[in-house]
């Protein structure tokens, strides 16, 4: 209705489901039924909710009201309003694989970073070097775990503005958001490149009009034979006039570590701490709004947290510190408005991402030492910086008739730097043995739309495409010392193609429905430069890799909207697929290790038992293969593709209950479990990994204005490895274990005022 709605906090108890055509009030009125809150139409695009005013005397009791029925209360996952799809349809509506967290379940959770949102969400998946060091993989869709020159398979975006291209998850802190949006499967027609197996959302909470309000929270938290932690964070919103608004949100971290370094002599040693902040300003001019929006974080992690397997047990010694630093900031406006025409809005972004990491490369560089010059100690120091500008326009038109289409195009420039450094030192003499320093310019221009057209008696076909063109130039300088080779590269190529979308539904009623979808991803090729040597005629390009996906699914509410189920059989089709892997020198290259493909089931699910009592659970089984090897790799071995297990599954149960007339006492159980994988491509250098559970319990009392949680991670104290590679440096010479955080406690007090 593109009515904006503030202050929904202040209505409790169970959701109602609407079914049918309703106005604006008409839709308040019901959905405010029975919820001890009120509301108030501030314009004519803009609703308020309040806590409801003591009752006035008994009068007549009125009339019930038209067209529905009071409903049994509904589960987690009934509809709602989400925009992943360039639009808003309703969650449930939205052909493919869809799952939305919204804010109450990210509160009651404890979600706060990436990783988090895994057990929640089927087919979700991070690997876990560490705090914004990580990859997200969906869908059981997987390049490889090393992050390098390739595009990501997941867009994670920040808002409607992207916030990486190559570089690794920002693992942005979940304050004050509203719900975060996950798209499973390609989604190339309507947001290009870097969606290859699907889009990762973040929508935070909008400034709110006539509003002055704020939340605190303080969390403390200590984990078993490791350091403590402790995070801080505030929100404000202040109206600015009758028309505007500000809201900004300031976070700082502090996660303590838990691993000692034998060689150091150093305990704890994977300290990280992480702060930032967003402000956003919001202007309404009747059919026209704008707002505008900045954001910055901060990482920085002191070490890596992997162990090595040696006689005695897993343990770290390493000769250095692998530190990580992750800068990222943003800065966005969008103007949106609508009409009799129609709906326009223009998404402008500007962002710079900055991170370097530090690794250990002794053991790497020992193949390389002769009798006189025995290496004490090898350093590498790898640092990029990326500059990324946004244009993204899209205009909506009214329905003509079935008819409903949409337009949009779309450009993006990013400039990255980056610069490499390997050192060693023997005999007390430290030199150079490897250097470059790289620019990277990507264009990318596209036009993309998409068409739905009613066909009658529930049935909906809609089409839809994306027209691209992306140029690649690199520049590069490499100084390599004897036997190596000095070289400069420069070199540009282009790539252009169409990336169709089409499927057909049938709505069915309470909202659910039934589709078949057919949709393709892909990424652009690029340039390898480096190397002690020069590369190989088969290594000096990557190129351009395909996703072709095919679904049916459907989205049920039995039970009168208490059971909620979204199902999905998905075969997928990938081409040339690009993948980061390491010289054993550890230096990256990129390379196309063969075509893959991948089949199977996802499910997510939420059962309300009682008033009181809500179950979700969410699985993927799928069976991903690399069905062609690329000459060259000396791979024999084609079972599954790395980092993404045949089998994962979560689940949820909350129960709360009134303790006294003002508050709540709430528990949860969160589980999860990934199954049995690899983390390369070649099974020589990789053992099977995984096949170990994840949770979280927590225990809760709170009010309307505050908050006391409890929570316990990894209950059982497991030590299982999971997905993450250590350091390339040392990767095939020495096992890698990355364990999960020891049991931990934590304890956050929150106020709302």
């Amino acid at each position: 209705m593109g009515v904006s709605i503030g202050g929904v906090d202040a209505c409790k108890g169970p959701g109602v489901p609407l079914v049918g055509a309703f106005t604006v009030r008409e839709a308040l009125d019901l959905a405010s039924r029975g919820t001890n809150c009120a509301y108030v139409l501030v314009d004519a695009r803009t609703v308020r909710f309040s806590p409801a005013r003591p009752p006035t005397p008994p009068r007549a009791a009125p009339p019930p009201p038209p067209r529905i029925s009071a409903p049994e209360p509904i589960a987690p996952l009934a509809p709602l309003i989400i925009s992943a799809g360039k639009r808003s349809p309703r969650l449930g509506s939205l052909p493919g694989g869809v799952s939305v967290i919204g804010s109450p379940q990210l509160q009651d959770t404890g979600v706060g970073e990436t990783g988090s949102v895994a057990r929640q969400t089927a087919g979700f998946i991070t690997t876990n070097l560490g705090a914004a060091r990580n990859k997200i993989l969906l869908r059981g869709l997987s390049d490889g775990t090393f992050t390098g020159r390739t595009q990501s398979t997941v867009g994670t975006y920040l808002d409607d503005v992207p916030v990486n291209y190559n570089a690794p998850d920002p693992d942005l802190r979940l304050i004050d958001v509203d719900r975060v949006e996950v798209l499973r499967g390609p989604q190339g027609a309507l947001y290009g490149g870097g969606s290859l197996s699907g889009i990762y959302r973040i929508v935070t909470r909008q400034p709110e009009l006539a509003v002055y309000s704020g939340m605190a929270e303080a969390t403390v938290a200590t984990t078993e034979a490791g350091s403590e932690s402790y995070r801080l964070e505030g929100v404000v919103n202040i109206p600015t006039s009758q028309q505007s608004a500000l809201r900004a949100a300031i976070y700082h971290d502090v996660d303590g570590g838990y691993l000692d370094d034998v060689n150091l002599r150093l305990s704890n040693v994977d300290k990280t701490t992480r702060r930032g902040g967003r402000a956003a300003w919001r202007l309404d001019l009747g059919d026209w709004r704008i707002k505008l929006g900045a954001a910055i974080q901060n990482v920085s992690s002191k070490d890596t947290q992997y162990v090595t397997l040696a006689p005695g047990g897993p343990r770290r010694a390493n000769q250095v510190r692998e530190s990580h630093r992750n800068r990222l900031s943003q800065s966005s406006m969008k103007i949106e408005g609508s009409g009799d025409w129609g709906q326009f809005e223009s998404v402008t972004g500007y962002l710079t991402h900055r991170y370097a990491s530090r690794y250990d490369a002794t053991v790497a560089l020992t193949q390389f030492a002769d009798e006189d010059k025995a290496i004490q100690l090898g350093v590498y120091d790898e640092s990029a910086m990326v500059r990324m500008a946004v244009e993204d326009m899209i205009y909506t038109a009214p329905a003509i008739g079935r008819l409903r289409w949409m337009l949009g195009l779309f450009t993006a420039t990013s400039i990255e730097l980056g610069d490499s450094d390997l050192r060693a030192r023997s005999n007390n003499v430290t030199r150079s043995v490897y250097d470059e320093q790289r620019k990277d310019r990507v264009n990318e221009y596209a036009a993309y739309g998409e068409a739905s057209y009613d066909l009658g008696a529930g049935w909906k076909v809609s089409l839809g495409g994306r027209s691209f063109k992306t140029t690649v130039h690199t520049r590069s300088y490499v100084l390599s010392p004897p036997p190596g080779q000095s070289r400069n590269l420069d070199r540009t190529a282009t790539f252009q193609g169409f990336s169709p979308k089409v499927s057909i539904q049938r709505d069915l009623s309470r909202g659910g429905l039934i589709y078949a979808l057919t949709s393709e991803g892909y990424r652009a090729g690029g340039f390898n430069s480096g190397g002690l040597g020069i590369p190989s005629e088969s290594r000096k390009v990557f190129r351009p890799d395909h996703l072709r996906n095919y679904e049916i699914g459907a989205t049920l509410n039995p039970w009168s909207g208490r059971v909620n189920l979204r199902t999905a059989l998905f075969y997928e089709d990938w081409r040339n697929i690009q993948t980061d892997q390491y010289f054993s020198s550890g230096l990256s290259y990129t390379a196309n290790i063969g075509d893959g493909r991948n089949r199977g089931l996802e499910i997510e699910t939420a059962w309300r038992a009682t008033p009181r009592l809500t179950v979700s659970a969410n699985a993927l089984f799928n069976e991903p293969k690399l069905t062609r090897i690329a000459p060259g790799y000396g791979i024999t071995d084609s079972a599954g593709l790395p980092g993404v297990p045949d089998v994962s599954y979560g689940s949820l149960v909350t129960y709360r209950r009134p303790v006294l007339s003002n508050t709540t006492l709430m528990l949860t159980a969160e589980t999860g479990y990934i199954g049995r994988s690899r983390l390369t491509f070649d099974p020589r250098y990789s053992p099977s990994m995984g096949g170990y559970y994840t949770g979280k319990l927590s225990a809760q009392l709170f009010t309307d204005r505050w908050r006391a949680a409890l929570f316990v991670s990894n209950p059982w104290n497991s030590s299982s490895d999971t997905f993450a590679y250590g350091n390339p440096f040392s990767f095939g010479q020495v096992r890698q274990v990355t364990p999960q955080r020891p049991r931990t406690w934590s304890l956050s007090l929150s106020a709302n005022f």
